[in-house]
């Protein structure tokens, strides 16, 4: 039974973006984002654990209050003065999706979910708001909202040990790289969203199966498996955008389309900001490698997992690779 709601809660999440993204009012495009919103909550909550409880009312109070503003901003909308409310609609979904500076809720709540609701908020919850807000792109106030994405979540993501709100400024940073990519071709922001959603999904099954929630936990961990620690490493420099990687290729696309688009400026200051995030992945990458502990933990690793997260771990390392190999047959 229990299995069945949570089926039944997944379908009509689905169901709710779906709706929201293919509506051709903006009053559907609300009812779709309230369905979304209602079907996520049950999901989030759990009896067992009070931090559940708490993330999915913090959840529910944010989007509750951005769906109101997003209500009123289409109310407003029907007088014609487009002008007057373009901020405040595209402030309500950028709320929605956890973007800075509307980001103070993200890394709350994903600190008291499990890994399974966690991947859920940072891939699947992004769609709805980011298609919404291609309908109605205002180049100025998004390239303020690029910028402090990628230097809010630079300057909080250094400090953190705990890997589920690394994982939440990190995605504000992707955010930031996303809304970019989306200013001037919908078919980057599809591939980057795509390649982001590999990634997390390969970092998570990770940490899923260590059941590691923070940095002590996680270098524990990985010392006692080799494999793991390979796949980890490759996996945070495919998520911070190194070359060798799959994670480069979506960033190299949307450099070279702002560049194409005389937005220099701004592509300098996405880098450099980006920078900042590489930083705090790559010194978890070398602590893993020169941190040797020998605590007791409690990883159970199972054949099927390893199998699984070994199969996944080779797509997404050898992307780039067949990518070229696939452009160069063509």
């Amino acid at each position: 039974m229990f299995y069945f709601h949570k089926l039944l809660f997944l379908t009509s999440l689905s169901i709710g973006t779906l709706i929201s993204i293919s509506s051709y009012s903006w009053m559907g495009m609300w009812m779709g984002l309230e369905i979304n919103l209602l079907s996520i909550i049950p999901l989030l909550s759990n009896s067992k654990n009070m931090l559940s409880n708490e993330a999915s009312m913090k959840y529910f109070i944010t989007q509750a209050l951005a769906s109101t503003i997003l209500l009123f901003s289409i109310i407003m909308l029907s007088s014609k003065n487009w002008n007057n409310y373009d901020l405040i609609f595209n402030s309500s979904l950028l709320t929605k999706m956890g973007a800075a500076p509307f980001h103070f809720w993200l890394p709350e709540v994903m600190e008291g979910l499990n890994w399974n609701n966690c991947l859920l908020l940072m891939t699947w919850q992004k769609i709805a708001p980011m298609i919404l807000i291609m309908y109605n792109n205002t180049l100025m106030f998004f390239s303020l909202i690029i910028v402090f994405s990628m230097l809010i979540s630079g300057i909080m993501g250094i400090n953190q040990v705990s890997l589920r709100k690394i994982l939440a400024y990190s995605s504000i940073n992707h955010i930031g790289w996303m809304i970019s990519s989306m200013m001037f071709m919908e078919t980057i922001w599809l591939i980057y969203f795509m390649i982001y959603c590999i990634i997390s999904i390969n970092i998570i099954l990770m940490f899923k199966i260590m059941n590691s929630f923070f940095l002590k936990q996680l270098f524990i961990s990985l010392n006692k498996n080799k494999i793991f620690k390979m796949f980890f490493i490759l996996n945070f420099l495919s998520l911070g955008g190194l070359p060798p990687f799959l994670g480069f290729m979506p960033k190299w696309l949307t450099i070279q389309t702002l560049m194409e688009n005389n937005m220099i400026l701004l592509t300098f200051l996405m880098i450099i900001m980006t920078l900042m995030t590489l930083y705090f992945y790559m010194r978890i990458t070398f602590t893993t490698l020169m941190i040797n502990m020998n605590e007791v933990n409690y990883y159970f690793k199972t054949k099927n997992k390893i199998f699984v997260l070994t199969l996944f771990n080779s797509l997404s390392l050898m992307g780039l690779l067949f990518i070229t190999l696939i452009f160069n047959f063509y």
